[in-house]
């Protein structure tokens, strides 16, 4: 894995390529567009930028009525702004008609850190999982940021891209496929399958390189693509495996965890276990200390793979 590099940045990057070569896509901020990273867009293209102030709601409004007229708007803001505060704008002026509205969020999850609880997004997954139309994607890295924003330009109807603060290793290359909807195998094995979203996709790695050492061979899938779920590859992983772990920077209500769950008690129940916030909200404090107040690390993953596996034995 090389160095960390934050899914906010590389949004930022490849929002300005993509609006080199397609004029319709237009970029709306709250006020944040220096966090956000679309400060950068609105420099080179201003008259396609429109810093809406405060106003949240008033953005998604107007991030729909701009799709209407057959732009591809791109609306930014913090995760938990951009879910909680405009669900309503969001359910019905953007996925109940289906427009083509982008909601890149970013600063999702505890990762925020010092900004504490009222900043930290752990629902806005579940939060999007659950409206018809809307797609949701989480980028395990930066490079997978480039082809998730790439992807949604190219595809039409509502998405909702989760981006983060803190810079995470990259787990992928410019050569890996990127496509809507599926899951990838970034490493095969036969004893465990570890299914993995966002920051946490490079703690399952290294999570199954410590367990390889003693032993167990986990096989580990990033679903960059929550929604629509690959279910297929989770029925498969079930199956060959028997054992499943997920791992997300997310309440284990109505997330990555979630959504497992409900594809293998209808299709193929297997021993399941959640690594994710449970069901609590998070405080203040440095992102890595978060990440182990909330038991996010690959040490939480690896004990859970053996855990499971003593159960089945």
């Amino acid at each position: 894995m090389s160095k960390k590099v934050a899914t906010r940045e590389a949004y930022g990057d490849v929002l300005i390529e993509l609006g080199k070569k397609d004029p319709r896509i237009v970029v709306l901020d709250a006020d944040l567009s220096k966090s956000t990273k679309t400060a950068g867009f609105g420099q080179v293209f201003p008259e396609r930028f429109f810093n809406m102030g405060i106003a949240e709601a008033d953005m998604m409004g107007t991030a729909a009525g701009l799709a209407a007229s057959g732009l591809i708007p791109f609306a930014s803001t913090f995760a938990v702004f951009a879910t909680g505060r405009v669900f309503d704008q969001v359910r019905n002026s953007i996925a109940y008609p289906s427009l083509n509205v982008k909601i890149a969020a970013t600063h999702a999850g505890i990762t925020v850190g010092e900004d504490g609880a009222s900043h930290q997004a752990i629902e806005d997954i579940a939060l999007m999982r659950v409206l018809p139309n809307m797609t949701v994607i989480v980028p395990a890295d930066a490079q997978e940021t480039k082809k998730a924003i790439e992807a949604a330009v190219s595809q039409e109807g509502p998405v909702y891209i989760r981006l983060g603060r803190s810079g995470v290793p990259m787990v992928s290359s410019k050569e890996d496929p990127f496509t809507l909807g599926k899951g990838s195998v970034l490493r095969e094995g036969f004893d465990i399958t570890i299914i993995a979203a966002g920051i946490m996709v490079s703690k399952a790695l290294e999570a199954a390189e410590n367990l390889s050492a003693k032993g167990v061979q986990a096989r580990v899938i990033n679903f960059s693509t929550i929604k629509p779920l690959d279910s297929q590859l989770i029925i498969e992983s079930a199956q060959s495996t028997g054992l499943i772990v997920t791992a997300e920077e997310h309440s284990i209500i109505g997330g990555l965890g979630s959504a497992v769950a409900e594809v293998l008690g209808e299709n193929c129940p297997v021993p399941l276990k959640r690594i994710g916030i449970e069901d609590v909200f998070g405080e203040s404090g440095p992102p890595d200390l978060l990440l182990e107040r909330y038991s996010l690390t690959s040490g939480n993953i690896e004990k859970a793979v053996l855990e499971l596996l003593n159960k089945k034995k």
